[in-house]
Formats: C-alpha cells, structure tokens, sequence
C-alpha cells in the first residue's frame, strides 16, 4: 500500500510559482490554466507531468474542459492567484472592473470538483477595498460550499524569502476546521538579504551580457544560494542588459538603496516616480519584484537585474527556465507567487487532508 501524493489545480497559473511551492512540497500538480501560451510553456517544462490549459476564466465553458483534462482524477486541492488589478495599489481602482470577480471561477471549479481545500493568494487591498466587498464575497462563496476559510496576509521576509512582499491568503478546509497558517521561519534579523541571494552571479555589464544557457563563474558563497543551486550544474536565464552610457550614468549616480530622490537636480527627470531609479542593498532583502524591468538596478552593478536575479529574489530554484523573450520571463517572474512562500503553506496544508492509500 501506498499513500498517493495529494493533487492540486493551479487556476490563473501564471508561470507557477504557487504550485511550484506545492511540488517541492510533495503534492502532483494535475494543471495549470492561463490564458497566456508562454507562460504555460514555462509551466508545462517546470511542473513534472503537468497538463496544461490556454482558457479564458471568465469563460464558464472553461471549467468543462478542465474537467476533460483531469478525466477521472482525484482533485484535492485548487489553488489561483486572480488578476489583482482592480484591488491594487498601483494603477486604476474600479469597483466594477470585471476582473474583481475572477476569483468565482475558482468557486465554481470547486463546485465541480470537489476538492478538500483551496488556496487564494492576492494583493493584502482586497481585504479593504471597495469596503471589503470582494472579501466578503470569497468567504461567503466558499462557507455556501462547506468551507471553513480563514485569511492571513504573509510578510514574505518572515519565510525566508529575500523580498519585500506582502500578500493575503485565503484558505479553505472542507468541514468545520480552521486552516492556522503556519510560523513564520526567519525573524528580522535572520532576513535572506539580496547580497546573499544574488553575489554569486556575475557581473553581466558592458560587452559581458551572456546567454539563455551559460556557466556558473563563481561558487556559491551562502547557505541560500547552495539552495538554489543544487538542482542544476547549468545557468539559465541570466542575461544582461544592454544600457546606454546615458542610463548607466545615472544609474551610478543612485547609492546603494537609494532611489530618484537621490538623484541631482535635473538628473533622470524622465521617470521620477515612486519606485523609479531604485537601487537594491545587498544587505536588504529586494523591493517587491514587478512585472517591468526598467525602474530596478543590482546594488552592485549599473544595470536592472537579470531575469535569474529576479527569480533568485523570487525564490525560484536555478533549474526552473522561463520561456519566451526577455520581457515575458520578467513578467512571469513579477507576475508569480514566490515559490518558497507556497512551499511553506503546502507543508502546513497538507497536514489538513485526508489521502486515502493507493493498493
């Protein structure tokens, strides 16, 4: 007899960030769906036998074919992260933007299939926005369905991961038992900072950009990147980017941790915003990783990160290769949930579910 791993269904999976913390944590991960074909591409190479779906959530029709590509398998957990846009910070808010409502297809998929629990990751504004509105109508969308659901916004600094991000979790049990999510495992002092995610890829300036598939130049120098390492003897995705001599003036010009304000009068006028000209500190965890790649720079070097620094920070594993042109791996990469952060719910999660043995 055989305890089976217990399953999961990535909705609006991006990449796959979350279920790559569901993975590494032991469950199989049946499907990912997206409505964007490269990321899937990203998803199908990184996730074991993953199926994939290219779908439309807003489509009803969509949680059919879900259906036909599971077949008969057991589904034990759903997890999705639903566009965000209308609750966050950055941007337009619009009560009535339609992707406010997204998170019903994962209400719905759990009507169709069943499963023990579901996982909900967003931006922590949901909870307040618009009144808190859509939190209330998560809640009582899933308590109609049999599930007990409690919220939590993650510090992710707190999980050992070297970023600045907060996000809000739902998660729901079938019956009566709250979820507790779990402790956190590295306090202020014990923060992974980008100095020791990063040192250890090289440096990409000038005429050096590299390639997609490179070499390691340098050992690794910290218990972390050991850790992101040890799946792969190959250096994928670390490519520089080519900067005018105008750019990477004024780059030099910001101190480490420092941003457009600390820049002379006149100097880098034409992005001076909130997050624009942010230098990273090596001795800091990163700011929250974004989808662009333009208002960022190594806290070394006088240039944006990397696609593999951004995944470095965002906790994904050296083997794990994004697909497509540089532009769509970062926003796959700003787009995810850090995998670290899903690996740590998943372990606790798992505790919670009943996986019947395989004969």
């Amino acid at each position: 007899m055989l305890e089976r791993k217990p399953t999961v269904i990535d909705m609006f999976s991006g990449c796959g960030g979350l279920s790559r913390g569901f993975m590494d944590a032991g469950f199989e991960v049946l499907l990912g769906v997206d409505n964007e074909a490269i990321a899937l591409k990203t998803f199908k190479e990184n996730h074991g036998n993953a199926e994939t779906l290219q779908a439309d959530l807003f489509d009803p029709a969509t949680i059919l074919e879900m259906q036909k590509v599971i077949g008969d398998k057991k589904v034990d957990l759903i997890v999705g992260g639903p566009p965000c846009q209308g609750f966050s910070l950055t941007g337009p808010r619009d009560a009535d933007d339609k992707r406010n409502t997204l998170f019903k297809s994962m209400v719905e998929a759990a009507k169709v299939f069943q499963p023990q629990a579901f996982v909900l990751e967003n931006v922590p504004g949901l909870a307040t926005l618009y009144k808190g509105k859509a939190k209330d109508e998560i809640l009582e969308s899933f308590s109609k369905l049999g599930y007990t659901v409690n919220y939590q916004v993650l510090y992710a600094p707190d999980y050992g991961v070297p970023q600045i991000r907060k996000r809000i979790f739902f998660v729901g049990i079938k019956g009566e038992t709250p979820f507790v999510f779990p402790e956190p495992t590295h306090f202020p002092h014990e923060y992974v900072t980008c100095g020791e995610a990063i040192s250890d890829l090289h440096d990409r300036e000038d005429n050096n950009l590299g390639d997609e598939i490179d070499v390691y130049m340098n050992q690794p120098l910290t218990d972390y990147q050991k850790y992101m390492r040890e799946k792969t003897s190959v250096l994928y995705n670390h490519v520089g980017t080519k900067h005018t001599d105008h750019v990477k003036e004024v780059i030099s010009l910001v101190p480490e941790g420092g941003n457009h304000k600390d820049l002379p009068p006149g100097v880098g006028e034409s992005r001076k915003f909130n997050e624009a000209w942010t230098r990273y500190h090596s001795q800091k965890p990163s700011k929250t990783i974004d989808t662009g790649h333009r208002n960022h720079f190594h806290y070394k070097y006088n240039r944006v990160p990397t696609v593999r620094e951004n995944a470095r920070l965002q906790t994904f594993t050296d083997d794990f290769v994004f697909y497509g042109t540089k532009t769509q791996q970062y926003r796959q990469v700003g787009n995810a949930v850090p995998p670290l952060l899903g690996y740590h719910i998943a372990k606790k999660l798992k505790t919670y579910l009943k996986i019947e043995q395989e004969v």
